[in-house]
This record gives C-alpha cells, sequence and structure tokens, in this order.
C-alpha cells in the first residue's frame, strides 16, 4: 500500500499564519483578563468607599506597549500601591518617629497647606493658631486650641476682641498606632485571572482560525 500526501497552497505561508494567530490569541488573552482583574479591584476598592482617586490609582500595562506577542504580559498595579497594600493587608500602622500619629478631626479640616494632607504643624501654618497638647490618662491624647467653629463645625480664627464665642476644641488625637481594617482582598482575584489566562488564549485563537 502506498500513501501520497499533497499539501495545497504555500507551507511557509500557512506556518506564518497560524504564529500570527498564535500572537494575536495570547495578546487578546492577557489583556482580557488583566482588565477583567483591573475591573474587579476597582469595584472592591468603590465598595469599601475608598474614594475616586484610590479607584482610579488601579492601573492596567500591557507588554509590549502595541502590536501582538507571543511573549505578551501585562501589569495590574495601583499608582498608590502603598496605601492599596495597607488595606489589603489590614497593615499596623505606627508613627515614623517612634511617637504619635495626629488623626485629624472634623474641626482639623480636610487640607493642610498646597492641599498637602493635613498636620498639626500645616494646621498651625495654616491658620495661624497654636495648639496645646493635652494629655489624658487612659485615653487617647490630644492637640487642642482655643478658637471657633463656624457653621460647618471647622475651627476658624475668630475676630473678636473680647475671645467671645472661642472654645476649647480638640484639633488632632494623638494615637501611639492605627490598625486599619482589612478591607480589600487582591489575591484571590489575580489568581481567579491567571487560571482563566488558558481558556481566553484558546478562546482567541479558535476564533481566530474559525475567522
Amino acid at each position: 500500500m502506498k500513501l501520497l500526501a499533497d499539501i495545497q497552497g504555500d507551507l511557509r505561508a500557512m506556518m506564518q499564519a497560524e504564529v500570527e494567530a498564535a500572537e494575536r490569541a495570547v495578546a487578546a488573552g492577557v489583556s482580557e483578563a488583566a482588565s477583567g482583574l483591573q475591573q474587579d479591584w476597582r469595584g472592591q476598592i468603590t465598595g469599601a468607599a475608598l474614594g475616586r482617586g484610590l479607584t482610579n490609582s488601579i492601573r492596567k500595562k500591557m507588554y509590549p506597549n502595541t502590536g501582538a506577542s507571543i511573549r505578551a504580559a501585562a501589569v495590574v498595579y495601583s499608582n498608590a500601591s502603598n496605601v492599596v497594600d495597607a488595606f489589603d493587608r489590614g497593615a499596623l500602622i505606627r508613627s515614623k518617629t517612634g511617637f504619635w500619629l495626629a488623626i485629624p478631626t472634623a474641626a482639623a479640616g480636610k487640607k493642610g497647606i498646597g492641599k498637602k494632607r493635613i498636620t498639626p504643624g500645616g494646621w498651625e501654618q495654616r491658620t495661624g493658631q497654636r495648639l496645646r497638647f493635652v494629655f489624658r490618662r487612659g485615653q487617647p491624647s490630644l492637640l487642642v486650641a482655643e478658637t471657633r467653629l463656624n457653621s460647618k463645625g471647622r475651627a476658624v480664627v475668630s475676630r473678636s476682641k473680647t475671645g467671645r464665642g472661642l472654645a476649647t476644641v480638640p484639633i488632632f488625637i494623638l494615637v501611639p498606632q492605627v490598625k486599619l481594617p482589612k478591607r480589600l482582598s487582591l489575591e484571590g482575584p489575580a489568581r481567579v485571572a491567571e487560571a482563566k489566562l488558558p481558556g481566553l488564549i484558546l478562546a482567541y485563537w479558535r476564533e481566530g482560525a474559525l475567522g
């Protein structure tokens, strides 16, 4: 018995087309898996009410930036990785100097000079008022000011020459450390995205072959 086989068409061109289909499939699969992970992480941050800025900090970067490649890869990351990681781990935060963490009250306002994070020193510079330390045994100590509260509950400079309307107002609460609650779970979705990747690549490869 003799069998004869004949390849119809240009074999080299067929192989090249298959390689290109594989490259497109890998790039598309990696991109879809990364986009899904990015959407999941952003959804978690939004659900935890951690702010639009932190939500938008979750980014996706493809390698290579353009075109398809059999070695395509993607990274999903945050521009505020330290903050995201702290909420993912439920981190214990201590003062860098080993003293107190100053937690601003509503009276302190949200921003310091130049819209930076509010600090005791920045608050004094912004308002021109002095803070006074109040030790409380068995309770968090305070930084207070003799000041006036406006209608929004924020400490403002009093223009009264008689001191009328002034009160001792807590501006910062002093604590040795703060335990952040674990409000995110990022590792699980990352593993799910990784597990889905082979199926996504295969689906795009078949789609390309049928197309």
